[in-house]
Order: structure tokens, then C-alpha cells, then sequence
């Protein structure tokens, strides 16, 4: 029977370095960071940031993309996400300190990306309306109603369905303990939002939705954030 079970002990170590985990969550952003970029977010000086990354390497937590000379790390994928956004749920909040860690807070609450999807009481509340209004069945299947807005939107559901991550599925909110949706769906609904301006990215996963971004989800969704 042991041969059946996941050693997550090596995982589980990796993430346990406060270093590492403030690299990993930084990542949850979707974008790839350079390494100066997620040292100073570690507070850590670059040498322990470059053998940070190489352990997170080897335990195949993040990869590299390469630009030219560059080198940028990026989580290896969503089940990572997952995993993290799955620990920030039973993990003691981080301690707000500041008036400017207590507007980062509450922005992160209002809107942020989990790993490539929209999360917070926006993805939430898009969850809720897309199930709620007929987008998406219980199975997480498109109905009919939901292929025409997605197509109007200039999403390729077709496409989608090729892909190589899961369609689309539900993920436990971190703040709101509520599900949003997941999955290449989700990443393309958030990236078509971004194109056409309904939702604009700031600094260290925060998410702004725009006015035209409200009218849109309302029109198109019945989505009204709170």
C-alpha cells in the first residue's frame, strides 16, 4: 500500500522556508519575476535567493523563461497555485503593520489573480454569476446561453477544451472562503478582461476592475460586485 501514497514531505519542506514562501506567493501573480525582483520581495540578499530558486528548481515548483541573457521564474504550473492558495486558507493572516499593508490588504480582498485566474470578492462574485445565470452547468460544462456570451467576448471555447489543464472547476477563495472558478476558462476570461480594459493589473497580484469592467460583467454576466 506505501507505494500507492505521495511522499509530500520534500514539498512540504521547500515551502516551509519563510524565504521561499514569500517567492512562491509573489509568483501567484502569474507573471514571471526576475530573481532581483523576488529576492527583494524575500528580503533576502541575492546569493540566498539564487540557492532558493535553485532548490525550488530541483523540487519542480517553478520553472525558467528565458529572454535573451534574462532569466525570469514562474510557478510550474496552476496545481502549484492550487497548493498555495490551499495553505493560505488555514495559515495565520500575515500582521498589518502599516496604513499602506492595510490598502494592500483590502485591495487583495476587492480583486488579485490566483495564479491566472480572477479571485476575491470579483471572482466570486463571477463564479456565482456564471452558475447562477446559466453560463455553466453543475458539471462545469458551457450551455448554450454560455457559449453565446463567451463568443461575443471573443473566447474560443473550442480551443479551450484542447488544452492541457482542466476546463474549468472551482477553487476555495483564500479571503472569502467562497468558491471562484479555475482552469484555462477562467485564465481566459481574466486575460480577455485585461485586453479590453475591463480589468487592469497592479503591483504584487492586485487586480483593478474598471468602470467599464462593471458595466461589462453586469451586461454581459449579471454580475454586480459588491
Amino acid at each position: 500500500m506505501t507505494g500507492f501514497q505521495a511522499d509530500i514531505a520534500p514539498v512540504a519542506a521547500l515551502m516551509a522556508d519563510r524565504g521561499r514562501a514569500a517567492m512562491l506567493t509573489a509568483l501567484l501573480d502569474g507573471r514571471p519575476l526576475a530573481a532581483g525582483e523576488l529576492a527583494r520581495t524575500a528580503g533576502v540578499s541575492a546569493p540566498t535567493a539564487s540557492a532558493h530558486l535553485g532548490r525550488l528548481l530541483d523540487g519542480g515548483l517553478v520553472t525558467v523563461v528565458k529572454q535573451g541573457r534574462h532569466r525570469y521564474y514562474r510557478l510550474s504550473g496552476a496545481d502549484v497555485a492550487e497548493v498555495i492558495e490551499a495553505l493560505s486558507r488555514i495559515s495565520a493572516p500575515v500582521e498589518v503593520r502599516s496604513l499602506r499593508q492595510s490598502r494592500h490588504a483590502r485591495r487583495l480582498h476587492r480583486a488579485r489573480s490566483c495564479y491566472d485566474h480572477l479571485a476575491g470578492e470579483a471572482g466570486v462574485a463571477l463564479y456565482a454569476a456564471l452558475m447562477d445565470g446559466g453560463s455553466l452547468d453543475e458539471e462545469f460544462e458551457v450551455t448554450e446561453k454560455g457559449a453565446e456570451t463567451f463568443a461575443r467576448l471573443g473566447i474560443d471555447v473550442g480551443s479551450l477544451r484542447k488544452a492541457r489543464r482542466r476546463f474549468a472547476g472551482e477553487c476555495l477563495d483564500w479571503t472569502e472562503r467562497r468558491p471562484h472558478l479555475n482552469g484555462a476558462l477562467s485564465a481566459a476570461l481574466l486575460a480577455r478582461f485585461v485586453e479590453i480594459g475591463w480589468i487592469e493589473r497592479g503591483g504584487d497580484r492586485e487586480l483593478r476592475v474598471t468602470e467599464a469592467g462593471c458595466a461589462g460583467l453586469a451586461d454581459s454576466f449579471g454580475c454586480v460586485l459588491p
